[in-house]
């Protein structure tokens, strides 16, 4: 999902994403808006994709000198669950959903696992990924190339399942399915986390990438309709003032 730029509502008003409010629709009518054109919405974005640089400034819609900023606090966010104690999380296996070329693998979840399996719905940027990650990327067990819609995590599997960037690539619907087997996913302590962009008000649609962004009331509801528990929520800090909020929350 592009973080900044421009997008079009079903009202037909322009408005720039960092003023989100402006534009944003009521968050029922995201679901029939999407649903109606279901095919047309997952096409257009594989399509959007297709044309994107095999780049970490195309991962990130020209946004590629946060990426740093970007990773420092999902590590700082993910290691309070990694610490030592009862109910750690444990560190044999992480699942990266949407993972482009791998700029998540390769940085924040490889040198804290023993192996991560990649999914994305662009078949290039995963052939991309096994260069970009470099030696360390033979501990990439898997590179499945799917939508997440249609993907199915390997039940009890695995410590981490890091979402980022992608959720508004699914209809309502699909994302609450995609949680529920993400959770069946998930081995004794794990965690999905979801990092990504949060309207301020409804639910906002993208025509450029095919895409939502839905505020932080609509994500929670999702979240709780997947029976999943939220156990931690966080604002990210030092992101450029233009572009969306971003929210990180971690849940089993």
């Amino acid at each position: 999902m592009l973080i900044a730029g421009n997008n079009t509502c079903s009202s037909g008003q322009l408005t720039s994403k960092c003023e989100s409010h402006k534009g944003a629709c009521p968050a029922a009518s995201m679901t029939s808006e999407v649903v109606e054109n279901e095919f047309e919405f997952y096409s257009k974005a594989e399509k959007y994709w297709k044309d994107v640089p095999a780049t970490v400034d195309g991962m990130l819609g020209g946004y590629g000198h946060i990426s740093s900023i970007d990773i420092n606090s999902s590590r700082k966010f993910l290691q309070r669950f990694l610490r030592d104690g009862p109910n750690r999380t444990g560190t044999t296996r992480a699942l990266d959903c949407g993972a482009g070329i791998g700029r998540i693998t390769k940085r924040l979840l490889l040198p804290l696992f023993k192996t991560v399996d990649m999914v994305d719905v662009t078949e290039d940027f995963l052939t991309k990924a096994k260069s970009y990650l470099g030696e360390e990327g033979r501990r990439v067990r898997n590179y499945f190339c799917c939508g997440l819609q249609d993907f199915s995590p390997e039940p009890n599997s695995y410590d981490v399942i890091w979402i980022q960037w992608v959720i508004g690539h699914l209809t309502d619907n699909h994302l609450s399915d995609f949680l529920k087997r993400c959770r069946a996913g998930l081995r004794p302590n794990g965690i999905v986390v979801i990092k990504d962009n949060m309207a301020q008000e409804g639910v906002i649609m993208d025509d450029v990438d095919s895409s939502v962004c839905r505020d932080l009331d609509v994500v929670r509801k999702i979240i709780r309709r997947a029976g999943l528990h939220l156990l931690a929520e966080e604002r990210q800090e030092n992101f450029p003032d233009e572009i969306y909020h971003v929210y990180t929350f971690a849940m089993r």
